[in-house]
């Protein structure tokens, strides 16, 4: 199926199915007039309109439009979801679920045998196609589905297929983790504004640094640890700088943080 062909579908239209419908636009992946959102209500359709995307209050009406369908909805409203779209499922049907804490396992005993169906999890810059997302497909899905999923979503940042096991870490260091780079580029820049600078300048700045820090990290391959060191001279301001975030358990609290989300959405699974 080639990504020219597709009609895709999104049940559920929020700020995830959103970032992920204006990753794609952006890329030019599909054209505005295949993609279909479904909600309850017009709160959060007339964005999508606005985008010259098609809209509906019908889910079943995604369902009959589409080939490629995203399920976004909150996790506690998908059961239901699933069980009012299962009669339309066919087997020209490709069903990503983008549910945090739903199962493969779950999804598959709620759709008809043989669903096409895999898990996704994104993460929020998907729209400005900056996201870091991993996928794993169930007993249905083949080679040639994983294949679709990756082309398009490469369009909106990383793309990775993994065991299904590590999508709840994923969600702790990367679904979660926007919100506790967010919060350290904050801390920076009230260090900066503390020091003199105005706020807006320490902003893009903060921003900036954390940007190119992670560009050299991607392109480099090196290890963390190795550009910190780069960065270090004896007796310099980079190491006392450290020396002050050490004595704050910095490296502690963050992976206390991933591994917090991370069991908070294994829990949700068992829920």
């Amino acid at each position: 199926m080639e990504a020219a062909e597709l009609r895709v579908g999104f049940v559920g239209a929020g700020r995830m199915a959103g970032g992920l419908a204006r990753g794609l636009l952006r890329a030019g992946k599909v054209p505005a007039s295949s993609i279909l959102a479904s909600a309850p209500s017009d709160k959060n359709l007339d964005t999508w309109r606005e985008s010259g995307c098609r809209t509906t209050h019908c889910n079943l009406e995604v369902l009959q439009e589409s080939t490629l369908v995203f399920l976004a909805t909150k996790p506690h409203v998908l059961p239901g979801v699933l069980q009012e779209i299962r009669p339309a499922v066919g087997p020209h049907h490709v069903v990503v679920s983008l549910a945090a804490g739903v199962t493969l396992q779950t999804l598959q005993r709620l759709l008809p045998a043989g669903t096409k169906v895999l898990r996704l999890m994104p993460n929020l810059p998907c729209v400005v196609q900056a996201g870091a997302m991993v996928f794993a497909r169930g007993s249905g899905a083949g080679d040639e589905e994983a294949a679709l999923l990756k082309s398009l979503l490469s369009s909106c940042g990383l793309c990775e297929e993994v065991p299904e096991s590590y999508i709840d870490i994923h969600t702790g260091v990367s679904g979660s983790g926007v919100a506790y780079v967010y919060l350290f580029a904050e801390a920076l820049a009230e260090g900066a504004v503390k020091m003199g600078m105005p706020g807006g300048l320490a902003s893009r700045i903060a921003a900036q640094t954390l940007l190119g820090a992670a560009k050299m990290m991607l392109e480099t391959g090196e290890h963390p640890a190795k550009l910190r060191g780069d960065v270090c001279t004896p007796g310099g301001t980079t190491i006392h700088a450290l020396h002050q975030l050490e004595k704050g358990a910095l490296r502690a609290t963050v992976m206390n943080a991933v591994e917090a989300a991370t069991n908070r959405a294994r829990d949700m699974a068992e829920d």
